[in-house]
């Protein structure tokens, strides 16, 4: 039986949601193909997939800067494998490498290029402005090899279309893992709330990093439009305290006083497990993302959730019958919203299930299908 080659390239994935998503890939690669392929992992640390049956090729200099990544891609990777036959070249971090393969594939995860970055954004967050502006050219250069660019969410794949006019674009929603049942545990579901007390308020949480583009502010002037006694009966929990970044130490100067408002730190799995059982309500006000895995984490804890009316945001929530949808850079209606949880009167909408075009993956496994389909 001829051998077939498989290469998937990560070389900057070494922590978090990244790192979930490369093991992920690795993890099915070898469970679904057939035994004649062989599988190489070009990673940052050979440690990191130590565990999985694959071949792995460290580049522990992928991280030292954009030139360094930029020549890896471009250049070294061919370099490398100009003298190996490769059947399939999946590229899981945004960047199409310039190698030799019969066919090649490119997983698009940012989507800072379709963000309207504001001018006054650049001080507090200069490196996301430089994505913001340059990082297309990325998306575009050498897209043409690619048999395949796989986005996570409809919204994107529509974007690229426009911007890049790929005919190929497959839609591949994250693989969520499941919580086990003693990490949910779910309150009796009630047509509303509990009622709030000075002692114990309702509680909101806003689970995501200090980033410009993660709207925490509209939140949190939305709580200075609370009246008085309402304000003493909310507890907005946001996960940074104001050391993470220039950004976050200017919402911090900005808020950390303001009563209602808790900045409670970078929370690890466990302790955000802690804070999604312990939350009233999930808030999700950020202006852009490819997929809001909050908000998928925060219905499996059967949470209400306020949420952007942002196409991102209806994608993801799907069919759910415990929401609102507010305008994204609306202060007024975020306040109205939590106003009207505090006082007893706020009642959830339902949202609809939301199916992708084909060509879709709804897990790795189908997605490996679709790749390696006739080779």
């Amino acid at each position: 039986m001829k051998s077939r080659s498989l290469v998937v390239s990560a070389v900057n994935f070494s922590e978090g949601g990244p790192l979930t998503v490369l093991i992920d890939s690795l993890e099915t690669a070898v469970a679904t193909l057939k035994p004649d392929w062989q599988i190489t992992a070009l990673v940052h640390d050979e440690k990191l997939v130590a565990d999985i049956n694959v071949k792995a090729i460290a580049f522990p200099e992928s991280k030292i800067g954009w030139l360094k990544r930029i020549k890896l891609e471009w250049i070294k990777f061919h370099d490398l494998f100009d003298r190996k036959p490769i059947d399939l070249w999946l590229s899981l971090h945004d960047i199409t490498p310039r190698v030799i393969a019969r066919r090649q594939a490119v997983y698009c995860h940012n989507p800072s290029p379709f963000y309207k970055s504001r001018l006054s954004e650049t001080f507090y967050d200069p490196k996301f402005f430089i994505f913001n502006k340059l990082y297309m050219f990325v998306y575009r250069s050498f897209a043409k090899r690619n048999y395949a660019i796989i986005v996570q969410s409809d919204w994107m794949r529509e974007e690229f279309r426009k911007a890049i006019g790929h005919e190929n674009i497959i839609v591949a929603r994250p693989t969520l893992h499941k919580k086990s049942p003693s990490e949910v545990i779910f309150s009796p579901r009630q047509h509303y709330l509990r009622c709030p007390t000075p002692q114990t308020p309702i509680r909101f949480l806003y689970p995501a990093l200090p980033r410009v583009f993660k709207n925490i502010e509209v939140i949190c002037e939305a709580v200075k439009k609370l009246s008085p006694d309402a304000r003493n009966l909310v507890d907005i929990r946001l996960t940074f305290d104001g050391t993470e970044n220039r950004w976050a130490a200017a919402l911090a100067r900005r808020y950390r006083n303001e009563p209602g408002i808790s900045l409670i730190g970078r929370q690890n799995r466990t302790q955000m497990t802690g804070e999604y059982q312990a939350c009233d309500v999930v808030l999700f006000p950020s202006r852009l993302e490819t997929w809001g895995l909050p908000i998928t984490e925060a219905k499996e804890f059967d949470k209400p959730l306020l949420l952007a009316d942002r196409p991102y945001a209806h994608e993801t929530v799907g069919e759910y019958d415990n929401l609102e949808f507010i305008g994204v850079n609306d202060v007024g209606a975020w306040a109205d919203a939590i106003e009207r949880i505090v006082r007893g009167t706020w009642r959830p909408s339902a949202s609809q299930a939301f199916d992708p075009l084909q060509p879709y993956a709804a897990d790795w496994p189908a997605l490996w299908r679709l790749l390696t389909e006739g080779l």
